[in-house]
């Protein structure tokens, strides 16, 4: 007793001829089925090649299509001829094309010889299984499907639709309970022989001529009538994506598909030279006869199923990149951003750096160039300070920054001259520690020379442009930690503040701040907001200031830095 082989062949003729003749030399018969869309001059062509041997046979040909009836047709032409023409085969195994034996031949039949009476077909209830992709499961057993998937998909949609509308049910024969699993089965000439010489064949045969991708289905519903014992999985390792579409093993996979302990794998690459050279042309060199255990490689297609779906916080790619919400992550790792505090503070920049230990930038989004740390011109990942490169897409830049200085906490400034800023992702992203300090625009202009009437104007600008930002950075869509002070607020006791900053950002040497950066002299910076209100303009982000308050920062007597004793 013997193995015996249908092959369905559409593709890759050379490399089928090749298989076929390692099953027939360890004295497996092969019954070949050459989908009918390949030319004759093609399947002549094969046919000859294989003529010589008297263990290779072809059986009649169908048009095989993509979840449509020819690929059942195919299989039971060939296993028909198998039955009829080699009485010796105790098993018959389907198998494709692009299938590859992993294990030595023999190691295959004396497995199945000590299992005369088991049929290895995967079957299962669609109520059972997760496995539907497309969004059919039971609806492909009571509905019809007379277009084409792939090839017309808006007439096989607008049908399902309109059989949905009027409840259109087709009767499921009598005795039978719809199953799925892999086309790839080996089935007892017995339980086999039973399915393709049943009195009512025609009537199964007519019903899932109409059922979506049936190959998936009919040998699957129609064992469980017949076989004494089945188990429940496939000898075939195919694995398939989040999509139903199967994965396709290339050379770098020779390692996994020989840890996979499978007598055949499928979807093997035609080019795949490595893998055609191990397995067919060194049998010996293949594996001990143990169980197929192909979960031990389950493991690593659910982390490529996971990193093609998910991918890495922070790292966008093709398969996600236009999906919003599938970014697993905005960003790759925790950032702070600082508005208005190298405003209000001399030198903040070098005391922030000094102090944590981070890579403190300037204004990153500034209108004129990417202040980089240390005024660098090209950072990390080949990030130019360019504003035009920038601005064409802020928030790719800001992720970029954030993936290629992964391992080092990055720090920026932020103000609303900064209109490139992507405030709302900013604003999004829980990776974000961002840090306001309201109305500390306003000491540039104080401090400046120029004339008051353009102070006027450029306060309301910036002023406007500052409230837009916190109505964002307020709004219950917001994920980053914020903290908004005002300025008034937060001159009055600095040293907290920037302690809980400090704190937050996790420095590895958490200590108590003995020294605040140096604060910028506000004299008179009461009256200049003052005269900003007389001008008609109200500044109201800064909170209050008296106009002149007794003992501030005057100028008989010198200011000195906040300490902590």
């Amino acid at each position: 007793m013997t193995v015996g082989i249908v092959m369905l062949v559409h593709t890759a003729l050379d490399r089928a001829e090749q298989v076929a003749r390692h099953w027939t030399a360890s004295g497996c018969p092969v019954v070949i089925h050459v989908d009918a869309e390949v030319s004759s001059k093609r399947y002549s062509q094969f046919a000859k090649a294989l003529e010589d041997d008297p263990l290779v046979m072809f059986c009649d040909r169908h048009k095989c299509e993509w979840g449509a009836w020819g690929l059942v047709a195919a299989a039971q032409s060939g296993s028909e001829l198998m039955l009829a023409e080699f009485p010796e085969v105790r098993h018959v195994y389907l198998s494709s094309g692009a299938c590859l034996p992993l294990r030595p031949v023999q190691e295959l039949i004396d497995y199945l010889a000590a299992r005369p009476n088991t049929d290895f077909i995967e079957s299962a209830t669609t109520s059972e299984v997760p496995w539907t992709v497309g969004g059919l499961s039971a609806e492909r057993f009571t509905l019809r499907f007379p277009f084409s998937w792939k090839k017309h998909r808006y007439l096989f949609d607008k049908y399902v639709d309109f059989q949905r509308l009027i409840r259109f049910k087709r009767r499921i024969p009598q005795g039978l309970v719809p199953h799925m699993g892999s086309q790839w089965w080996c089935l007892t000439r017995q339980t086999l022989s039973a399915i393709l010489q049943d009195p009512e064949r025609s009537v199964y045969d007519a019903y899932f001529k109409k059922v979506w991708i049936p190959d998936e289905s009919y040998f699957q519903s129609l064992a469980r009538l017949y076989s004494t014992k089945i188990e429940s999985r496939s000898l075939t390792l195919s694995k398939f994506d989040f999509q139903g579409k199967p994965h396709i093993f290339y050379d770098d996979h020779l390692q996994l598909l020989r840890r996979s302990d499978c007598f055949v794998a499928r979807k093997i690459w035609p080019r795949a030279n490595k893998l055609y050279d191990a397995f067919l042309k060194s049998p010996e060199g293949a594996i001990k006869m143990v169980e197929p255990n192909p979960s031990k490689i389950d493991r690593i297609f659910a982390k490529a199923v996971e990193r093609r779906t998910r991918g890495r916080p922070g790292l966008y790619m093709q398969s996600r990149f236009p999906n919003d919400g599938w970014e697993n992550g905005m960003t790759c790792g925790r950032y702070s951003v600082f508005q208005g505090f190298s405003d209000l503070f001399e030198n903040f920049e070098p005391w922030l750096a000094k102090a944590t230990q981070t890579q403190v930038h300037g204004h990153l989004f500034a209108p004129h160039r990417c202040e980089f740390s240390g005024g660098q011109k090209v950072i990390n990942g080949a990030l130019c300070d360019s504003a035009e490169l920038r601005d064409y897409n802020p928030i790719a830049f800001l992720t970029n920054l954030i993936w290629n200085t992964r391992g080092e906490r990055q720090c920026f400034q932020l103000g609303p001259n900064d209109e490139a800023a992507p405030i709302w992702f900013l604003a999004k992203d829980p990776n974000a520690q961002i840090s306001v300090i309201s109305g500390a625009w306003a000491v540039p202009l104080f401090k400046s020379n120029q004339n008051f009437a353009d102070l006027r104007r450029e306060a309301a600008r910036l002023q406007h442009l500052e409230s837009e930002q916190l109505k964002v950075l307020r709004s219950p869509y917001c994920k980053a930690r914020v903290r908004i002070w005002t300025m008034a607020e937060f001159i009055e006791a600095p040293m907290e503040p920037l302690q809980s900053i400090i704190d937050e950002m996790g420095h590895i040497r958490l200590r108590r701040l003995t020294e605040a950066p140096r604060m910028n002299d506000l004299t008179g910076f009461g009256q200049f907001l003052q005269n900003l209100k007389n001008q008609g303009m109200h500044p109201y982000l800064m909170g209050e200031f008296a106009v002149d308050p007794a003992g501030m920062n005057q100028p008989d007597s010198p200011r000195k830095p906040y300490l902590v004793q």
